[in-house]
């Protein structure tokens, strides 16, 4: 028996050791790349070439405003950012960025994601839509 029980527990932690770290950890909300969200920008499409100017200042203005909360790959307070795209529309992560209070109140998505992180409201940044472009930018990037 006792052999059993310490077989048993190094099984178990041998599973919880294989958990990669470094392993982007995905949201549990649905993928909805129809959801364009509440919000000024209506459309939005990406230019087949990353603008790498405007994708550098969105990464100064990202890592200014919005490393306390995310991540590329790790959950943190809010989502990992990498891989955005696959989950959200261009504009759904632009009206985010610009509307978030009205956003986690009326959009499914963005309620369901404020569910996910603990009822964690993302604070408004107050910034400009050359800002939120400028980040959209460069969440293509990672």
């Amino acid at each position: 028996m006792k052999y059993l029980l310490g077989l048993l527990t190094l099984l178990l932690l041998c599973n919880c050791n294989n958990v990669s770290k470094n392993k982007p950890k995905t949201s549990m909300t649905s993928i909805d790349l129809t959801n364009k969200g509440i919000g000024p920008v209506t459309h939005l499409e990406f230019d087949s070439i990353i603008d790498v100017s405007l994708a550098e200042k969105g990464d100064k203005i990202f890592g200014a405003k919005c490393t306390s909360c995310h991540m590329e790959e790790v959950k943190l307070i809010g989502p990992p950012m990498k891989g955005i795209y696959e989950r959200r529309s261009p504009e759904w992560v632009m009206n985010i960025l610009l509307n978030p209070i009205e956003m986690l109140k009326k959009d499914p998505d963005a309620s369901a994601l404020l569910k996910e992180y603990n009822n964690v409201m993302m604070l408004n940044q107050n910034l400009t839509m050359e800002e939120a472009r400028a980040i959209a930018e460069y969440l293509r990037m990672l």
